[in-house]
Formats: structure tokens, sequence, C-alpha cells
């Protein structure tokens, strides 16, 4: 899976309903919703286009998430992977390539991007936060917040946050890198505090498979 594939998934706030007036307020509240939240797990679609060859490539699965630092992505379409934090170690395995890379959980708060789901960062310590446009196909009564990282990332330029306007349930993630690539994940039947227990997120490496520690490359 890649790190700057992703950021920010789990908001139904439970103020009332109302349409936010500034970034600021939005973020800020969709920060105390997150405070709330210990896991969740939902399907995804991850659909990534590259900056120069403009290629696009769409990949579905599962994913599980719990503070702090833990998630489990199962990859099942088109090619079966899994990506797991176990919240100091992060593997990524391709049984096809019988390959698994092994590398540390950034120390970053503001790290890799879907790692803010799993209780790294903070929407007002670690962004700048401006309303944006909303992508075209989002549904109707959405709202888009984009987050810059106030200190410079290597995986990612910036983020954008769709969420419904009412609700401030979540919708869509958008992640922007420096060469233009752009990754979006979108959630369906999502469900927050279901506690999962931790040997969900213990991996082991499979006999007979290449490991390589990044942190070595």
């Amino acid at each position: 899976m890649r790190l700057s594939a992703a950021a920010i998934l789990i908001v139904v706030l439970v103020t009332p309903t109302r349409a936010v007036d500034n970034a600021a307020e939005l973020a800020q509240s969709l920060q105390r919703k997150y405070d709330t939240i210990r896991d969740f797990s939902a399907d995804f679609v991850q659909t990534y286009q590259s900056g120069a060859l403009r290629k696009k490539t769409t990949e579905r699965g599962r994913v599980l998430i719990k503070k702090p630092g833990k998630m489990r992505w199962d990859y099942t379409s088109p090619e079966k992977k899994l990506f797991v934090s176990d919240g100091v170690k992060i593997y990524s395995y391709t049984p096809e390539d019988k390959q698994v890379i092994v590398s540390a959980v950034p120390k970053d708060n503001a790290g890799a991007s879907i790692l803010f789901l799993a209780g790294k960062g903070n929407l007002v310590r670690d962004f700048n936060a401006s309303l944006a446009d909303v992508p075209a196909g989002s549904p109707a009564g959405s709202e888009a917040l984009k987050l810059v990282p106030k200190t410079a990332q290597p995986d990612y330029d910036s983020l954008l946050l769709v969420v419904d306007r009412q609700t401030l349930g979540l919708r869509a993630l958008v992640t922007m890198d420096a060469e233009g690539g752009q990754s979006a994940i979108t959630f369906a039947n999502l469900k927050e505090n279901v506690n999962p227990a931790d040997k969900e997120f213990a991996f082991n490496i499979p006999r007979g498979v290449d490991v390589i520690n990044e942190s070595s490359r």
C-alpha cells in the first residue's frame, strides 16, 4: 500500500447538524469527533493516478484500524496484498511477489497520511486548513477541507477531506504528492469502536519470502 495514500477517515460528528462557517471551525469539529474514536472498520476503494504518465489504477479491500498506530489493510482486488502496522513496524506483503517490506512507523505526527487514522497527528496542530472546491462526482451536500502540513512531508503535499455538510460524516480522502500524483480513498460500511483484538495487527513473516528492511536501504 502507498503510504501517501492515505489520512483522517473517521468523522461522523456528534454536534447538531449545520453547515460549517469556516475552515478552522470544520477542522476543530472533525478533530473533536476523531478524538472520540478508538477504532473502526470499513470497506474501501482506492484509486491512484500518477502525475507524469496519468496512469490510473483502482484497488479494493477491507480496512481495520485501532489507536494508537495499529492498521490492517487487506487488498482483495485486483491483486491480493496485505499492509499491517502493529504500532512499531509496518509490513507490506505482496504474496505474488513473495516479498515483505518492513519499515518503522514514522515518529513525525504528521507523517504518512494514513497513519493519522491510527492516532498520529492532529488536524488543528499539524495542518493549515482551508475550505476547497468539492471534487466532481462527489455526492450532493458535500463539503471539502484542504489540509497542508505545517512541516513538509516526503509522502504528500496536501490532503483533501470530503465530508457531508450536515453530519460531517467522511465521504472521501484525496492525497496529492509532489509529482502531481493523486490518491483517493472512499469508504463504505464504516463501523466505529468495534474493539478489534490486537492479534488482528500482528504479522508473521511467511517462510520463503524476501524481506526488505527499508531502514537499511
